[in-house]
């Protein structure tokens, strides 16, 4: 349990001193957004190019991690539409809203610290093996289900032009299509290259928690709390156990390798799921709630899956 606790407590440290230096104003509130911008734009696409090419990727790309994986959170997405549905009455937009708020996880700005901070860089190559494939399948899956079943939805080709061009604009699809070709490639790099790659990867654990703590004074709990706590129990309870059902019982994946990819699960909400929300105008506030509620309960649930997996 000590171990556990010498895990989490500097991760949730970081992310409760980025809250309070903006609650506090010591920080500017308009500054988060750019700091997350850093992590996502520029520090991380680095860190997944750099750990890409100096990896054994090839052997990490595991079917029977990533597999279950998607399969956990496209289970979730139904289920997550379904209790919308029928538990609270929501229309089918907000439904598929609240559904992807359950479904699309926080990889990067919370899993790539975590699981880096549990186990090490050894984990990367599978972690990064999923998150490759996050955005597109995941995002795709969203946009398609949303404008198939709202009523003033576009058509199926215009949503899914869209989805691409979406997935294909994300530099961090480009830090890992770019670690890949270098991979492939055989790409050795030149010692003041990977000098500044692992300089600007060393930045994204600070950066993404101090930024992710601060986002969450954006988020304030509203009456639809008890939609998102679905939504977040869905996100850090029902999806890391189908993916360990899958993984451990039905794949039989060593938990030593498998602990990655259910670890990975068990983060909280991603920012991605307000921004959906947002952009198709249904159920913004259920996923603002649910990143607050899945972001602060994860402290408790991560804690779990960590003795879970036993570290």
């Amino acid at each position: 349990m000590l171990t556990i606790i010498s895990v989490i407590l500097p991760i949730f440290a970081l992310m409760a001193f980025g809250y309070g230096a903006v609650r506090l104003k010591l920080f500017p509130a308009e500054g988060i957004k750019s700091l997350i911008a850093f992590v996502n734009n520029f520090a991380t696409p680095c860190l997944l190019f750099r750990s890409l090419v100096t990896s054994d990727f090839a052997s990490a790309f595991n079917p029977a991690i990533i597999g279950p994986y998607y399969i956990g959170a496209l289970i979730c997405f139904v289920l997550g539409i379904f209790i919308a549905l029928r538990g609270f009455g929501n229309t089918p937009g907000v439904a598929v809203s609240v559904g992807f708020s359950g479904m699309f996880t926080n990889t990067v700005l919370v899993g790539l610290p975590i699981i880096q901070r549990a186990y090490g860089i050894d984990a990367l190559p599978v972690v990064l093996s999923i998150i490759g494939l996050h955005g597109a399948i995941l995002l795709t899956s969203g946009m398609v289900t949303i404008e198939l079943m709202r009523r003033d939805g576009t058509s199926l080709g215009k949503t899914l032009l869209v989805a691409g061009r979406r997935v294909a604009s994300n530099p961090l699809i480009w830090g890992i299509t770019a670690g890949m070709i270098g991979y492939f490639s055989g790409l050795q790099l030149a010692e003041p290259a990977d000098a500044f790659l692992l300089m600007m990867s060393q930045a994204v654990v600070p950066a993404a928690l101090f930024g992710i703590g601060g986002a969450l004074n954006e988020f304030k709990l509203s009456e639809n709390w008890q939609q998102a706590l679905v939504a977040a129990i869905i996100k850090l309870i029902v999806h890391p156990a189908i993916a360990y059902v899958l993984m451990i019982w039905v794949l039989h994946v060593p938990m030593a390798t498998a602990r990655y990819g259910i670890l990975l699960s068990a983060m909280p909400s991603g920012v991605n799921a307000y921004i959906f929300a947002t952009y198709y105008n249904r159920g913004a506030s259920v996923a603002a709630n649910t990143i607050l509620i899945a972001t602060v309960g994860s402290a408790l649930t991560i804690s779990a899956w960590l003795y879970i997996l036993s570290l």
